[in-house]
């Protein structure tokens, strides 16, 4: 599947069913932070934060072609030196192989940088989650070390890889 158009924008409640869908799929939620929310009400909430401090936090929703495809967040780290931790990159299994991902990736760092006015952003990556690490490279963000055996994640002790965006990096405005 090839989308004609990838769009982000920040997920509403109408959204919560289908954001809940996606991170219990069977082939997506192995790969995504044990923590993360994943029943509905703790997903609204999430939500309702989005939208009420917008330059803090945010959850949203990748379109293709119009429809829901996937989600990714982010959440500021520090203020006064303006970082924000990236994660839950999730596209569902139906929309992958299209480069979604990558688009919506770099549509998200135009509006954090230049709409948000983030300085660096910063993601971990499981170091066993071979598809995520070669989007993160593809991305333009920069490999910057290993948390090693650093989570307890599907039954083993697994690194995190450790990635890194400056907003003078970012090639495509």
């Amino acid at each position: 599947m090839t989308p004609v158009s990838v769009a982000i924008r920040r997920a509403r409640p109408d959204d919560v069913d289908f954001l809940v869908e996606l991170v219990t799929h069977e082939d997506v939620e192995p790969f995504l932070a044990a923590v993360r929310a994943k029943d509905r009400d703790a997903i609204l909430a999430e939500v309702e934060r989005s939208d009420s401090d917008p330059e803090a936090y945010g959850v949203f929703v990748i379109e293709a072609d119009g429809e829901r495809a996937g989600t990714m967040r982010f959440e500021r780290a520090n203020r006064r030196s303006r970082i924000a931790d990236l994660g839950g990159l999730a596209v569902h299994p139906d929309f992958r192989g299209a480069k979604i991902a990558d688009t919506a990736a770099r549509k998200f760092q135009v509006h954090l940088f230049d709409d948000l006015g983030f300085h660096r952003v910063q993601m971990e990556i499981y170091g066993f989650n071979e598809r995520a690490l070669r989007h993160a490279e593809r991305a333009g963000f920069t490999r910057e070390g290993v948390r090693r055996r650093a989570y307890w994640r599907n039954d083993e002790w697994v690194d995190g890889v450790l990635y890194g965006m400056l907003d003078d990096e970012l090639s495509e405005r």
